[in-house]
């Protein structure tokens, strides 16, 4: 009789996604919570310290790790802080990270670094307008935001709401924020007060396109 071999099971695809606030990581439980059908892990980590050192390395940690892909989703107004804020001769915080985002590009294919400008709310923000103002600090992109948003704020209870999360409240404008976002091109390591989000980068990816087409 002949012998059959046996197939492995086909596991879903898993995304660790490295984020520096608590803000990414209830908007990713939120999408998790009411996507149910998408049969794609995702894993939100925070690295002990958040410094662009520290989630450079656990970025590196995570992608020789089981995951598909590692996403590393970087608030780029924290970056000019530090910038702003760093003694003199010591290495600059934004060319850091721009040496780290070359880096993890030439070095690990299933990397994909996500830069906003100023934040995340600016994400939040192309769900209701086309815009390319650019915010120097993320309250900015906050009080635009609450023009459609009224009693947005940045706690654990208005995010993660039951029926009414920041997911839902979001979701029936999502593809316009992809297009909006799209259109505003992608980083540009020259110019650090260009208006941009790569959120779409997510989105978008192989495994949750069809998802949200």
């Amino acid at each position: 009789m002949r012998k059959y071999k046996r197939k492995a099971p086909k596991t879903n695809p898993a995304f660790a996604v490295v984020v520096d606030g608590e803000t990414e990581v209830w908007y990713l439980n939120m999408l998790k919570r009411n996507e149910r059908n998408i049969r794609v892990s995702i894993k939100p980590e925070i690295p002990n310290k958040k410094s662009v050192e520290e989630q450079y390395n656990l970025v590196c940690d995570l992608s020789n790790k089981e995951f598909t892909k590692v996403f590393w989703i970087v608030d780029l107004d924290k970056i000019i802080k530090e910038e702003n804020e760093a003694p003199k001769g010591k290495t600059s915080p934004l060319e850091s990270f721009k040496n780290y985002r070359i880096a993890l590009y030439e070095n690990y294919e299933n990397v994909i670094v996500i830069v906003n400008n100023p934040c995340l709310e600016f994400w939040f923000l192309l769900h209701f307008e086309k815009t390319s103002k650019y915010f120097s600090k993320c309250s900015g992109a906050e009080a635009e935001l609450r023009k459609h948003i009224k009693n947005y704020e940045k706690t654990q209870k208005f995010f993660t709401k039951q029926n009414n999360d920041i997911y839902l409240k979001l979701k029936p404008y999502l593809k316009t924020a992809i297009q909006n976002a799209i259109s505003l091109g992608t980083f540009d390591d020259k110019n650090s007060k260009k208006a941009m989000c790569e959120m779409d980068l997510l989105f978008q990816s192989y495994e949750l396109k069809s998802h949200f087409e």
